[in-house]
């Protein structure tokens, strides 16, 4: 089960199961950076299966939403697949919601390296840039 193969068998959000809604970097308003997907790419290469990397925005941290990262091998029915440089991405329908003109980067610093998301509809955000507020 390899690249685009492995999502065409899956349903979408909006599409019959046999056109998935795979898009490309300049059909979103969800971006990803060639950095991050080169990271992406990278760390899921260390994995058993195919994995796709889900960004999620949940309720809590001290700004009231959260950026949650994981790793899965499966898509739901509501999720949005960006595809670059030879990663995945999921994002569920309700995240895109909040995530709408952002973008995710990985960044290596001197303190260390971590996925960020740039978000222009965040109004704030604590110190360590995990949790925000709209």
């Amino acid at each position: 089960m390899g690249g685009t193969n492995f999502f065409r068998a899956m349903p979408s959000i909006d599409e019959p199961a046999f056109e998935p809604h795979l898009v490309g970097m300049t059909d979103t308003t969800f971006a990803v950076t060639e950095s991050a997907a080169k990271r992406i790419a990278f760390l899921a290469s260390k994995e058993a299966k195919p994995v796709m990397m889900r960004v999620a925005v949940l309720g809590g941290g001290c700004s009231g939403f959260q950026y949650n990262f994981s790793f899965e091998d499966a898509r739901s029915d509501d999720d949005l697949v960006i595809e670059r440089d030879g990663a995945s991405v999921l994002v569920d329908s309700t995240s895109l919601e909040l995530l709408k003109g952002s973008q995710l980067d990985y960044v290596e610093e001197m303190v260390g390296a971590s996925f960020q998301v740039n978000n222009p509809n965040a109004t704030s955000s604590c110190g360590c840039g995990n949790s925000f507020s709209v």
